[in-house]
């Protein structure tokens, strides 16, 4: 008779094999004697397997990821899991709440690990999440869009210097992977010091949903959990999709203040000197074009059409074949638009 795997332990809750439970990790007490947590929903399998998790809202901002770790969890409760899987949908508590990127103590989380037990109230959260959630797993998956104004192409950012990840980048399918070298403070920097390779999922725009957005990311985690051996599932199938690879990208900056016409959107190709926008001033006299400096792809825009000089307008990566990078994106569009896991039963 096969061993019966051991329950899964985190602070103080004792999960069992083959259930599910919500836990609230205490962090504070904030001014008007309101207690916060973070939330952490364990899904321990009856399989052994890898431990992994799933986080979002790092930046409360950032809903999309709410959405599709909403999603995640009808979806694996359907499935028959090894190993153990932690959705964090909410990080950042207070910013979520107050719908800032920031916490109260106005510093950025994303900037704040490893943190300290005897820190900021920044510095204690992110010490909890890495050393409560993140070291206990074998990789993860963080989830974040743009922020308020802006707009992101689906993406995956990956350490250029891990194989590891860049394998399972490619096995997520979103339409582009972007490497993107650590930053000091990042979750994703003070993971890889403890050997936990994370995913950084960019889409959408703060404070939106975005169907294509939410769909590209449940269907890039759950191929991750299933090439991982987690999950075994006919309904999800692996991609043949070939993400293109972007080794660089830069934003295109307003060259005059005024009222921006953007000619282009996320996931166009465009050529080196294309025109993108045009900016006006209010009366119409002055017209000055807003031009790509390289070729590539647009992954990122504003959505604000009032600018002054020097504002971020567009976000381009540079591929190698740009107008296949362009049909890269339709392609993903094709792929979760009519796959049947999104039918109205499952993500209700």
């Amino acid at each position: 008779m096969p061993k019966r795997r051991a329950p899964f332990e985190i602070d103080g809750a004792v999960v069992a094999p083959g259930s599910r439970e919500t836990v609230s990790i205490p962090l504070s007490v904030l001014s008007n004697h309101t207690p916060m947590n973070l939330p952490v929903q364990v899904i321990h399998g009856t399989k052994e397997g890898p431990t992994a998790f799933v986080s979002a809202a790092i930046h409360g901002d950032e809903i999309i990821g709410v959405e599709i770790i909403r999603r995640l969890s009808h979806m694996l409760a359907k499935r028959r899991l090894a190993g153990t899987v932690m959705l964090v949908p909410i990080v950042n508590t207070i910013g979520f709440i107050s719908h800032s990127r920031y916490l109260p103590d106005r510093r950025d989380l994303n900037r704040s690990f490893p943190g300290s037990a005897a820190g900021s109230l920044a510095s204690q959260l992110a010490h909890r999440f890495l050393n409560d959630v993140v070291a206990r797993c074998e990789f993860g998956i963080d989830l974040h869009s743009a922020a308020i104004h802006r707009e992101n192409l689906p993406q995956i950012r990956v350490n250029p210097d891990d194989e590891s990840s860049m394998d399972l980048a490619r096995v997520f399918g979103a339409p582009i992977i972007i490497k993107s070298p650590l930053r000091d403070g990042s979750l994703r920097a003070a993971a890889h010091k403890k050997g936990v390779p994370v995913l950084v999922y960019e889409a959408g725009e703060g404070l939106r949903f975005d169907e294509f957005s939410i769909r590209v990311g449940v269907k890039g985690v759950l191929r991750v959990l299933q090439y991982s051996g987690m999950t075994a599932s006919r309904s999800i199938k692996s991609t043949d999709i070939e993400s293109p690879v972007a080794q660089k990208s830069s934003w295109i900056r307003a060259p005059a203040g005024g009222l921006l016409r953007a000619l282009r959107k996320t996931g166009d190709s465009v050529a080196k000197g294309e025109v993108l926008g045009l900016v006006s001033d209010p009366f119409g006299d002055t017209e000055t074009e807003v031009t790509a400096a390289e070729g590539g792809l647009i992954i990122g825009r504003t959505n604000l059409p009032v600018v002054n000089q020097g504002d971020a307008l567009f976000h381009v990566a540079t591929v190698r074949a740009r107008a296949a990078a362009g049909e890269v994106v339709g392609a993903v569009e094709l792929d979760v638009g009519n796959d049947p896991i999104f039918d109205e039963d499952e993500i209700i």
